[in-house]
Parts: C-alpha cells; sequence; structure tokens
C-alpha cells in the first residue's frame, strides 16, 4: 500500500508537466491563428479602405505626416557624359494610421507583416530627378509592411536608381559635384500630405562605399516643397558630395602631356641641318598631343565654357606646335645665314680681284710716282698703328648676354640656343599659374 502511493504521486506530476505543456502548445496554435484573425479584423472588406488617407495628430484633420529614412547600399556609377548617377538603397516611410491599432496580446505580437502594398493606404511618393529604376524581386520581391500594435506603419523596400545630376565641369578634373536625390509628393498638397525627415540619422551609407572615380565626402539632408498652380507640395532632398579622384587623371592625362611637350624640346639640340629629324619629331608630337586632346574631350559633354582641362590640353599643344614652328624659323635662318655667307665671300673675291689690279697698275708706273707713295704708305701705317692704339686703350664694353651670345656666330644657332632656356622657363611658369589657380583655390571658387 506504501509502494502504490509514491507511483500515483509520480503519475500524477507527470499528467500535470504533460497538462502545461499541451497548454502552451495550444497556446502558439492559438496565437498564430490570432494573428490571422487580427489582419482580418482591421483590413477586413468594409473595416479598411486604403483609399482614404490618416488622419493628422492626435486623430485632427491635419495632414498625415510621413517619417522618411533611407540607407545607401551602393552608388554604381557616376556619368560625366550623361550628367547622372546610379544608386541602390533601402528606402524606407513610415506614418500612423490610427485605423489600424490593435491588441498586442500582452506583448506577444510586436508587429504585423504584410508583403501586399495595395492593402494599406500609401503615400503617393516620387522621385522627381529620376530617369530610370527598378524593383528588386530575386528571390522574392524585396519590400515588406509592418503595422505595429499603436497604428503605426513602417514602409520598407530596395530599389535601383538612375538619377540625372547637372554638373558643373568648369573645374574638370580638380572638381566637386553635387548630387541630389529628390522625393516629393505627386498628388497630395502639404494640406494632406506632409514628409518630414526621421530625427536621429536620417541618412545611412555603407561603410565599405567604393567608386571607381570619386570619394563620398558628406551628404546633407534638406526640404525642396514646391508650389505650382495646382498647390504646395511636400518635397525632400538630400545631397551628396562627391570629390574628383584627381591620382587617376595625373597619370593617364597631366604626365603624358608634360612628356610630350618636354619631348618636342628635343628638336632645340638637334643639328640644324638634321632636317628629317626634326621634323619628324614636331609632327609626331604635334599628332601625338592632338590626338590626347580629343580623346579626352570624347568622354565628357559639350559644353559652352572652357574646362580647366581644355587649358592645359591647349597649352600644351601650343608648346608642341610653337616647337615645330622654332624649327621652320630656324631653318629660314640658316638659309638667311648661308645666302649672307656667300654674299661676303663673293664680296671678298671680288675686293681681293680689286687690290690684285692696283698693285698691277702700281708697277707699270714711272720711278718719280713710285717715290711719291712711300711717304703716303709710310703715313698709312702710322695711321693704322694710331687707330689700333686708340681701340687697345678704350675697349668697348659689352652686355654679358649679349658677350655669351657672340659666341654662336650664326642666327640659326642662337635662336636655338634661346629657345631652349625660353620654353622650359614659360611653361614652368605656366605650370606655376595654372596650379596655383585650380588647385589652391577658395571654397567660394568652387562653388
Amino acid at each position: 500500500m506504501e509502494t502504490s502511493r509514491p507511483s500515483c504521486a509520480m503519475f500524477l506530476l507527470l499528467a500535470f508537466f504533460l497538462a502545461i505543456f499541451a497548454q502552451g502548445l495550444q497556446a502558439k496554435i492559438n496565437f498564430r491563428e490570432k494573428e490571422k484573425q487580427i489582419l482580418d479584423q482591421i483590413l477586413g472588406p468594409g473595416r479598411y479602405d486604403a483609399r482614404i488617407r490618416p488622419s493628422g495628430i492626435n486623430g485632427t484633420d491635419g495632414p498625415a505626416v510621413v517619417n522618411i529614412n533611407l540607407f545607401v547600399r551602393s552608388i554604381t556609377t557616376i556619368s560625366d557624359i550623361k550628367m547622372e548617377y546610379s544608386v541602390q538603397l533601402t528606402f524606407r516611410e513610415q506614418w500612423l494610421d490610427e485605423r489600424l491599432k490593435f491588441n498586442n496580446q500582452g506583448g506577444r505580437l510586436k508587429y504585423l507583416t504584410l508583403t501586399e502594398a495595395n492593402r494599406v493606404w500609401m503615400p503617393d511618393l516620387f522621385f522627381s530627378n529620376e530617369k530610370e529604376g527598378h524593383f528588386h524581386n530575386i528571390i522574392m520581391p524585396n519590400v515588406y509592411i509592418r503595422i505595429f500594435p499603436n497604428g503605426n506603419v513602417l514602409y520598407s523596400i530596395r530599389i535601383s536608381l538612375t538619377l540625372s545630376c547637372p554638373m558643373n565641369l568648369k573645374l574638370y578634373p580638380l572638381d566637386k559635384q553635387t548630387c541630389s536625390l529628390r522625393m516629393a509628393s505627386y498628388g497630395w498638397t502639404t494640406d494632406d500630405l506632409v514628409f518630414l525627415w526621421k530625427e536621429g540619422d536620417p541618412v545611412q551609407v555603407v561603410k565599405n562605399l567604393h567608386l571607381p572615380r570619386f570619394t563620398l565626402e558628406k551628404f546633407l539632408t534638406d526640404y525642396c516643397n514646391s508650389k505650382t498652380n495646382t498647390g504646395e507640395y511636400s518635397c525632400l532632398k538630400v545631397d551628396l558630395l562627391f570629390k574628383r579622384e584627381f591620382s587617376y587623371y595625373l597619370i593617364q592625362i597631366y604626365i603624358p602631356c608634360c612628356m610630350l611637350v618636354i619631348v618636342s624640346w628635343v628638336s632645340f639640340w638637334l643639328d640644324q641641318g638634321a632636317v628629317p629629324a626634326r621634323v619628324s619629331l614636331g609632327v609626331t608630337t604635334l599628332l601625338t598631343m592632338a590626338t590626347q586632346s580629343s580623346g579626352i574631350n570624347a568622354s565628357l559633354p559639350p559644353v559652352s565654357y572652357t574646362k580647366a582641362i581644355d587649358v592645359w590640353t591647349g597649352v600644351c599643344l601650343t608648346f608642341v606646335f610653337g616647337a615645330l614652328l622654332e624649327f621652320a624659323l630656324v631653318n629660314y635662318a640658316s638659309r638667311s645665314d648661308m645666302h649672307r655667307e656667300n654674299m661676303k665671300k663673293s664680296r671678298r673675291e671680288m675686293e681681293a680681284a680689286a687690290s690684285l689690279d692696283a698693285a698691277s697698275d702700281l708697277l707699270d708706273t714711272d720711278s718719280n710716282a713710285t717715290f711719291a707713295m712711300k711717304p703716303l704708305m709710310r703715313g698709312g701705317v702710322m695711321d693704322s698703328k694710331m687707330r689700333q692704339c686708340e681701340i687697345h686703350l678704350n675697349p668697348p664694353r659689352k652686355n654679358c648676354c649679349l658677350l655669351w651670345m657672340s659666341k654662336f656666330p650664326t642666327r640659326s644657332k642662337r635662336i636655338d640656343v634661346i629657345s631652349r632656356i625660353t620654353f622650359p622657363l614659360v611653361f614652368a611658369l605656366f605650370n606655376l599659374a595654372y596650379w596655383s589657380t585650380y588647385l589652391f583655390r577658395d571654397e567660394d571658387e568652387e562653388k
């Protein structure tokens, strides 16, 4: 009898635990069933009309307030020639709809989840500077709606957009560009719908954001309400400030252009008689520089103003063309010097022939004439010696530059020597003015 009592107590204890487990399991089953009942209750036919907007704050007849926040997942391309950029983001809206309040079952129901946006009222937001866009439906549509017990509604969706970005390329490629993302109401005026940025952190950007030729420096949020003849519409915008990476353009454009200009100066050190070498060098560098310039402009839109890269390529092209013109001047001066030397040589030959004729005429004269000329010759020798003494006593003072230039007897050689100094010096001064203007500019000048 005593042994049956413990076994009975164990049986009762086991039955008690089984009843508790069954009750918990039944409660879970009833909890999921309760979600369905709540959804049918608040969204059933005749209970909720998605065509009617929610009431204002505290149930007033004021405008419905929608809070916006964004998460920028990636920025794929920023096109200069099309003046657009592509971005993928998670877009979220949150508003209060008191018609969707429900009992949270003692805190067990944190929120209800929907995947059909047409079941509840949605703000008619659109992206005003959008060119094209699409939703993501792999594997399932990347969208959800959460309904909280107090009536708050959270709408989240992943979208990809291509947006217009008007650019000012005057400082290209040393520029900064501001690309905007604008969101506005299409049909509801500010009397019915108002968009606000979510307090705290309305825009988040992925940490490992990488752009090939730009760096995202910062972003700013602002409001951009617009007025038309149909009313005033609420509008939000976020400005993305991009700084162009200069290292790519330094390697691909600036250094090659400098090298072409320096190569064109090699002709100044070649012999003036090496016509094929100097012409080939000048024409080759000129054509290469022209090809480089046209390739740069092919990747940019045709604009009516002068860009910083246009100034650089234009001046480099001018230096290369100037080196080619310098050889044309040297060639002309060389032929002129040759013609002058031939004229001097023929004049000396004529003077020598004339002196020989005069000497022969003197030999044919009588002795009286011969004796009469000796004093004259003696006087002439004395006069020449006096003039030499005067020259040695009063030497002319020459400028150091003229004295150095006198080492080069021909004009063609002097032109080459002057070009060896003038061209690099002027190019260095141009670089100083160019980089001080475009690289070390003030923030006001950038804007």
